[in-house]
C-alpha cells in the first residue's frame, strides 16, 4: 500500500528573522515512516523542520509553513491509501509578516493572526479522500474527550492520542505512550515505549485494521 505521513512541526513567519513554532520534533513521524517501509509499503514523508536524518527508501517533502504543508497534501493524497497525519501543524500565521527584521522600539508589540487551513479536516471534504485517515491528538487535559470529538469532526478512522503536559512523554523525547480512539467507538492503548516500537505497533494494527 502506499503512506503519506506528514511530520514535525510548522513555521510561520514573523519577520525575515523570527517565526511561530511549535515543540515537534518529527520523531513520531519519522519512526512511523520507517515502520511503514519496514512492512513493506511505499511511503511519502511530508516533513517541517526537524533534525533528523530522512528515511531511507521514501519519498521526502520538506516543507516549511503550515499552507506549504497544506499544498503538498493535497497534491500527494489522492494516490494514497493510508494518510497518517502526525505533523504539529500551526492552527494560526500572522496575517502579515514584516519585509525587514522587526526592532525593538516599544515596550510591547502586536501581531495579528489568522487561522490557517485545516489539514486534517481537508482531507476528506477538500481533497475527497477516501482512504484509511490517521489523525494525532496532543492534548493537555481532557484526552478522551477532545481526541473522540477530532476523530468526529474530522472524518478519520482513527485518532492516536497522548498527553503532552506529562514530562516524560511526547515533544522532543524518545520515548510516547498512546491511546487509539477508532470510529465506531473502540479504543486501544499501546503502553509506555520507544517512538520506534509504538510506531511499528501502530502500523502493524493499521495493517490488521485494513485487511478485516
Amino acid at each position: 500500500m502506499r503512506f503519506l505521513i506528514t511530520a514535525g512541526p510548522t513555521r510561520e513567519a514573523i519577520d525575515p528573522v523570527r517565526y511561530l513554532t511549535n515543540r515537534s520534533s518529527g520523531k513520531m513521524g519519522y519512526a512511523l515512516a520507517s515502520a511503514a517501509i519496514k512492512a513493506g509499503h511505499e511511503v511519502v514523508l511530508i516533513s517541517g523542520p526537524v533534525n533528523l536524518a530522512s528515511p531511507k527508501g521514501c519519498e521526502v517533502l520538506l516543507v516549511e509553513s503550515a499552507r506549504d504543508m497544506y499544498t503538498a497534501v493535497e497534491k500527494c493524497i489522492q494516490e494514497t491509501d493510508v494518510a497518517i497525519f502526525s505533523a504539529a501543524v500551526a492552527d494560526y500565521r500572522i496575517t502579515h509578516p514584516a519585509d525587514e527584521k522587526i526592532k525593538k522600539t516599544s515596550d510591547e508589540l502586536s501581531l495579528k493572526l489568522t487561522k490557517n487551513p485545516d489539514i486534517l479536516g481537508s482531507a476528506r471534504r477538500e481533497f475527497g479522500f477516501n482512504g484509511f485517515l490517521v489523525g494525532f491528538a496532543a492534548e493537555t487535559n481532557n484526552l478522551e474527550e477532545n481526541a473522540v470529538g477530532k476523530l468526529t469532526a474530522k472524518g478519520c478512522d482513527l485518532i492516536v492520542a497522548n498527553d503532552v503536559s506529562r514530562e516524560d512523554i511526547g515533544f522532543d523525547l524518545d520515548e510516547n505512550e498512546v491511546t487509539l480512539f477508532y470510529k465506531g467507538g473502540k479504543s486501544a492503548a499501546i503502553p509506555f515505549g520507544s517512538k520506534s516500537d509504538i510506531a511499528i505497533k501502530l502500523i502493524s494494527e493499521i495493517d490488521g485494521r485494513i485487511a478485516r
